[in-house]
């Protein structure tokens, strides 16, 4: 028997929780399963080792980031807490344009915010890389990062990850989550990036914020402040042409090319992608 719409609605509540950064940020998260697993955006958990987990019962646990993935933006936390609601899975690759989904989180500070939608397709969106996306018509806004979105039936087919223009909702498809799980982060670079215009160049640089300790970038000598043009001999023309190329080249040396201290001189580095550490 099919159940109906308002006990799938509290039930995805039950199963959603709400995470605070170490730095005031918050959003949204899913109880993955009865022992305490918890996955959100890695933007959502940040780059702190732990966060704090709000329950839809107002429980309030301090969660330890056991593992991220910032090309991917998944992140798997931990809590210790009987009495869990998990969410029932589903399988993302079976969706289909028009099909209904649900989405909960907690937006702009609303706990347990439900909205509907229509799926609008899956696959690659222009200027976002190769990567899958479940497309879908649905109102959500800041808070709802990292919270489930599931089909007519209750069950979870990705996560809410952002919204783009015109109001398109972009949810991470949950066989993008399990893989994520079952074999942990992808390999990278150790840094942490923001997309700037090359006044001199055309495409797009990627200036380094932040060189993770022991990283593979730590050990080519890239530092704070250079900025990444490109891989392999290949521009960016997308901030998503870093991640997508260290996944390609996992387990192997990988080409980088930057420019360091306003010199308009490109400079390039070997850098050998073995560790899983994030972007």
């Amino acid at each position: 028997m099919i159940p109906a719409f308002g006990e799938i609605g509290e039930a995805l509540r039950r199963s959603t929780v709400q995470i605070r950064d170490t730095r005031g940020g918050s959003g949204s998260g899913i109880v993955w399963n009865s022992t305490g697993l918890i996955v959100t955006n890695a933007h959502v958990a940040g780059r702190a080792v732990s966060a704090t987990v709000e329950l839809w019962d107002g429980r309030k646990f301090e969660a330890q980031v056991k593992s991220r993935d910032h090309g991917r933006d998944l992140a798997a936390l931990s809590i210790t807490a009987g009495q869990l609601q998990p969410a029932t899975m589903g399988d993302s690759s079976r969706l289909r344009p028009g099909e209904l989904v649900v989405a909960v989180g907690n937006p702009l500070g609303f706990t347990g915010a439900l909205s509907t939608g229509v799926v609008h397709a899956t696959g690659p969106l222009d200027g976002l890389g190769r990567r899958t996306w479940v497309q879908a018509g649905i109102r959500l806004a800041p808070g709802n990062s990292g919270g489930p979105l599931a089909d007519a039936m209750g069950r979870v087919i990705g996560i809410n990850t952002m919204v783009v223009s015109g109001g398109l909702a972009l949810a991470i498809p949950v066989n993008t989550v399990q893989s994520f799980l079952s074999s942990g982060p992808t390999a990278g670079l150790g840094v942490t990036v923001r997309p700037v215009r090359l006044q001199a160049r055309s495409g797009l640089g990627l200036l380094v914020l932040e060189v993770a300790s022991g990283s593979p970038a730590e050990e080519a000598s890239l530092m704070t402040g250079d900025v990444i043009t490109g891989a392999n001999g290949r521009e960016f023309a997308s901030m998503h042409d870093l991640p997508e190329t260290i996944e390609q080249n996992a387990g192997r040396a990988m080409t980088v090319q930057f420019l360091r201290g306003g010199v308009d001189r490109k400079r390039e580095v070997s850098v050998r992608l073995d560790r899983k550490v994030a972007v």
